[in-house]
């Protein structure tokens, strides 16, 4: 069995690569690698084979996550069925995602934050116009939601 996630967020350059840069981490640490693919996508195809913002790259590697290799692409609608979990960053991005949707995909689409336990937010605040400070929040939430999907993951894998 293999659970794909596929993670969303606009351009594909700051918080999606940083969200698949965390989850690869700690799909490793927790020896899922066998089990769970990750990958991540935009909206918009704004940035398309670019790498990750110079400053999202920064605020990651500060914490041990090299997001050098990931490259942005945009969302295909092939990918609505071929992930089992698609997570947008932001409400606007799922209805974004939503409209992509038939009917028989949209129970596949989630807000990432929804895995959050230490964070109320509903939506990863984007970076990319503030001040670089926004980088390390981002940070911060990503890594609580990832832990938090980890643990669903690792629950549902036990009842299977």
């Amino acid at each position: 069995m293999t659970y794909r996630v596929l993670l969303v967020c606009m351009g594909n350059i700051c918080r999606s690569p940083t969200a698949e840069g965390v989850l690869r981490y700690f799909i490793k640490i927790n020896n899922l690698g066998e089990i769970v693919e990750v990958d991540s996508a935009g909206t918009h195809g704004y940035h398309v084979g670019e790498v990750p913002d110079s400053r999202t790259q920064r605020a990651a590697s500060a914490r041990g996550y090299n997001l050098s290799q990931l490259r942005a692409r945009k969302v295909a609608r092939q990918d609505l069925d071929y992930f089992d979990l698609i997570l947008a960053m932001d409400k606007s991005n799922l209805d974004n995602l939503r409209r992509m949707a038939t009917p028989e995909q949209q129970q596949r689409i989630r807000l990432f934050m929804d895995y959050a336990k230490n964070f109320d937010d509903d939506e990863v605040p984007d970076p990319y116009y503030g001040l670089g400070h926004g980088f390390d929040l981002v940070l911060d939430m990503v890594e609580d939601a990832s832990l938090g999907l980890i643990d669903e993951i690792k629950k549902e894998l036990r009842r299977t």
